[in-house]
Parts: structure tokens; C-alpha cells; sequence
């Protein structure tokens, strides 16, 4: 069946029957991650149909009994406005880099970008860089941008051919150096994707990233959430204030 979902996903208008095959092979799939911890290359090549943003929300389902994309981003306008006064009370230089976050949230009133500045900002309130998360290249060349994602081993892209382009020329995930999503709508989709494929692949977050992967997991998924470190455990207490 594994064999014939190669050739599954290459027919047009099969979306149905890959679906199917794809909901037959799950416990074959998680054997396979859990137990030979392929390289993503490797895993992408062999099972090609988990890579789009409805298979993603499908074997995250499977794996959490939880729908991923809705949830995700049902959560993340919930939390918004606490989150706001969160990153308003902060101070230093921490602080300062959420106020630039807030200011560009009060001129714009777009529902995407207000959502990609909340995940930013919880990557700074968490002490983390939101580069590390969301790297943007901006009017470089091809090969540039080839080199800059093969030195990535977690993150999301975005292409711009101008710094005050409204709309990317792309959105993407890479993994390992690979580009394993692209044409994502927005940056808050792409987020979920990445988090999506960490579970579907059982990766660990990456160091520099694990608080702001550990609040999208036990605040916002509801996933684990009675462990939660010294950080997060703050962050939450303090948005149910």
C-alpha cells in the first residue's frame, strides 16, 4: 500500500483514495518514525502524501485525536488580546523588542499579520528570537536563498522581492535543510504546519525554540499541559490573571 500511495499521490483529482490508503498505513507510519528515526529526506521520499497542509492535519489528528490548524489558530485570536497587555506590562530590552511588536500591531489590521506578531512575540516574551523561527530573505538571489536553507535544521521562510512587499512571493517549512512545505497562505498556517510535522515525524524542538514549542503545546494545543516549565508555567499563570 506504501508502494502504491508513490504512485497514488501523482494522480490528479486522488485526494480521496490517498486519504484512504493514508488512514490504513498510519500505524505502520508511527512504527516506522518511532522506531527508525529516519532522516526527513529519507521519510519524505518514501511517504510523499503527509507533506501538504491536509495530510498534516490529518495524521496530527490521528496522533492527538485533536484538529490541528483550527484549534491552533481558534487559540491564538483567544489569547491575543491577554497576550497583548502581557508584552505591554513587560519591561528591559525584552520589553522594548515587544513594544515594536505592538506598534506594528496597532497599525495594521490585517488577522494574518496580527497573528504571525503574537507568535513573534510570544517568541520574545519567552526570551527566545523569532529569527531562529521565521527567517525572511529579502530580494536575494536564488542560490543565496539555497544555501541559507540547506544551513536551516528547523524554520520557516519567507521570500520577499522588496522589504515593503505586503504579499511573499513564498511561505515555507524546511526541516534538515529541505524545503518540505511551500506556498503556505501566511505565516500563523505555516506555524502550525511546522509544529504539525514535528508530532507526525516525532522530532524534538529545536534548543533555542523549546519555550516558545512548549507554550504552542501545553497553552495553546492543550497537549501535556500539566508539565510545563518554570517559564511557561508563568506565562500561564499570568494570562488567567
Amino acid at each position: 500500500m506504501q508502494k502504491a500511495l508513490l504512485l497514488d499521490v501523482k494522480k490528479r483529482n486522488n485526494r480521496e483514495v490517498v486519504k484512504l490508503k493514508m488512514e490504513k498505513t498510519f500505524a505502520h507510519r508511527r512504527h516506522e518514525v518511532v522506531r527508525d528515526v529516519p532522516m526527513v529526506e529519507d521519510f519524505m521520499a518514501r511517504w510523499p502524501a503527509l507533506f501538504e497542509v491536509s495530510e498534516i492535519n490529518a495524521e496530527f489528528k490521528r496522533i492527538t485525536t485533536i484538529p490541528l490548524q483550527s484549534k491552533f489558530l481558534s487559540q491564538l485570536d483567544l489569547y491575543s488580546d491577554n497576550l497583548t497587555r502581557l508584552f505591554q506590562k513587560r519591561g528591559g530590552q525584552l520589553g522594548a523588542r515587544l513594544k515594536t511588536i505592538i506598534a506594528q500591531m496597532a497599525d495594521c489590521d490585517d488577522v494574518d499579520a496580527g497573528r504571525e506578531r503574537i507568535i513573534k512575540g510570544v517568541c520574545i516574551y519567552m526570551g527566545e528570537d523569532p529569527e531562529n523561527l521565521v527567517r525572511q530573505y529579502v530580494g536575494m538571489d536564488e542560490n543565496a536563498v539555497k544555501e541559507a536553507i540547506e544551513d536551516t535544521t528547523v524554520g520557516i521562510y519567507v521570500l520577499k522581492e522588496h522589504a515593503s512587499s505586503d504579499e511573499p512571493e513564498d511561505i515555507g517549512i524546511v526541516l534538515e535543510g529541505i524545503k518540505v512545505l511551500q506556498d503556505l497562505d501566511n505565516v500563523a498556517l505555516a506555524v502550525a504546519m511546522l509544529f504539525g510535522l514535528m508530532f507526525a515525524l516525532n522530532l524534538s524542538y529545536p534548543a533555542d525554540l523549546r519555550f516558545t514549542f512548549e507554550v504552542v503545546q501545553k497553552i495553546f494545543m492543550e497537549l501535556d499541559g500539566g508539565k510545563l516549565s518554570n517559564k511557561a508555567l508563568t506565562l500561564k499563570n499570568r494570562l488567567f490573571q
